[in-house]
């Protein structure tokens, strides 16, 4: 499988819009990627294979610190090693820019996920307590040394 990674523009957004919560996830709404896609502190990523989109991913870059606030792949797509292009390709640009802390928050159900992400040396700090209006609660991973990739 050959996939490109570019990072996303609007028409791969309004390419996304109008399938997303039906062949991706239903956590993310058409507002809120859109929202981050006009952010100057959000860089975010398409996984094409050919030309079809089968993928995305997002950061937001903070003071010192990046966050991840996505790694979606295409229902169909999925268990196919795209996630983890996904996040290499994350993991690459937050070192390009220079950041060496990253965090992100997966789903506590999700464990496939969870063992990408322990598999690149991210560790658990906490079960947040928070409620959050897609999750009922979530995990909170956190990666430190973004050098020793």
């Amino acid at each position: 499988m050959n996939i490109n990674i570019y990072p996303m523009t609007q028409q791969d957004f309004n390419t996304i819009s109008p399938i997303l919560s039906a062949e991706f996830d239903d956590f993310w709404t058409i507002s809120a990627l859109k929202s981050e896609l006009g952010n100057p502190n959000s860089s975010y990523i398409v996984a094409k294979l050919n030309s079809e989109i089968v993928g995305f991913a997002g950061i937001w870059k903070a003071v010192d610190e990046v966050h991840i606030m996505d790694i979606v792949v295409k229902k169909n797509y999925r268990h196919q090693g795209i996630g983890k292009i996904l996040l290499e390709e994350l993991l690459r640009l937050t070192k390009e820019l220079g950041f060496h802390v990253i965090t992100l928050e997966v789903n506590a159900q999700n464990t496939i996920a969870q063992k990408l992400y322990l598999h690149y040396n991210f560790k658990e700090v906490r079960i947040s307590k928070k409620l959050l209006w897609y999750w009922a609660r979530c995990l909170n991973l956190y990666f430190t040394c973004i050098d020793k990739i």
